[in-house]
């Protein structure tokens, strides 16, 4: 028996959420909540509907697990607890900082009510941190260091939009290659931000608006702009279209470390990925840990969990047997 989804949200996120549900035999949609207009949405599953976001509690007993797909900011910190009362939830809440916050919230809720929660899945949070997990556990003596990009900041792009006179803009984070390369070659350099990433920025403009006074506001930005060199570019709304209109992103986790009775010997563990959709590959974590969440909850266990207390094996549609024999 298929385990039954639902999804919260169907923008880029709950889109690609759908794609990967078709693509997993043991899994199928159920329905999709949206706060918008269920009419003007036009879901790619035949016979599949969409309701309001507010009805999504009067269907808590046709959804095993429902998938959250808003933002991080207003959204995930509010529906999540929320949700967790009525569904086993995953969501992809992403703000480093807040996330124990959100751990205790979500858990709270989810053990209330007998639910399990898993929250901070994707690629960062989620594939990324378990790769720093595995390989500070077996080096020990030594650095990690992430890279992001190259690849469209969406957050960035945002803060760029809220400046007067902006109409659209793109923003792409670059790993810096030779600090890449110094990581790779096992000294472990002491980096600051500017020194790992640039900023790329391409911006439409309305007309009549002041580039200078947009590109100072742009390179000055604290928390977004100023601790890196950055670049904007002025272009047409037709060029961001047609040159800027996909959200490829990516990266890369490192570990330098060193074993020995001297610490002689260099190990280097890198994990990259190269991703053409941000939205359609957070989208497939996701999905992988819907499956971990009904496993978990089948077994009578309830409460939150984060990507580091999942076993391998819940994610995957093959048996124990299964994997050991194909994977192992």
């Amino acid at each position: 028996m298929a385990i039954k989804i639902g999804i919260f949200g169907y923008g880029n996120l709950g889109k690609g959420v759908e794609c990967a549900i078709q693509q997993n035999q043991d899994l199928e949609l159920t329905a999709v909540f949206t706060r918008r207009d269920p009419q003007s949405l036009s879901l790619l599953t035949t016979g599949i509907k969409a309701y309001p976001a507010v009805d999504a509690p009067s269907m808590k007993d046709e959804i095993d697990v429902m998938i959250l797909c808003g933002g991080s900011a207003t959204d995930l910190p509010q529906q999540t607890p929320e949700l967790a009362q009525y569904f086993n939830v995953v969501d992809s809440f992403d703000t480093h900082a807040k996330i124990p916050q959100h751990f205790d919230a979500v858990d709270k809720s989810a053990r209330q009510n007998h639910h399990i929660g898993i929250i901070s899945v994707g690629w960062d949070p989620g594939m990324f941190s378990l790769n720093r997990l595995y390989a500070s556990a077996i080096l020990p003596c030594g650095k990690d260091y992430t890279f992001w990009g190259k690849g469209v900041s969406q957050g960035h792009s945002d803060a760029i939009r809220r400046i007067e006179g902006v109409k659209d803009a793109r923003q792409y984070t670059i790993p810096v290659e030779h600090a890449l390369e110094a990581v790779r070659s096992g000294s472990n350099p002491e980096l600051t931000t500017r020194q790992k990433h640039t900023r790329e920025c391409f911006v439409v403009t309305m007309p009549g608006a002041d580039q200078q006074k947009i590109k100072e506001a742009i390179i000055h930005m604290p928390n977004y702009f100023a601790d890196y060199d950055t670049t904007v570019h002025f272009i047409t709304e037709e060029e961001l279209h047609r040159d800027h209109a996909g959200i490829p992103h990516g990266g890369f986790v490192i570990r330098s470390g060193k074993t020995g009775s001297s610490n002689e010997h260099n190990h280097i563990i890198e994990y990259s990925l190269k991703l053409d959709s941000n939205p359609e590959f957070t989208a497939s974590v996701l999905t992988a840990y819907a499956r971990a969440a009904y496993r978990l909850n089948q077994e009578g266990q309830i409460g939150c969990r984060s990507v580091f207390d999942i076993a391998p094996s819940f994610l995957s549609p093959l048996s124990a047997a299964e994997l050991r024999r194909q994977m192992l």
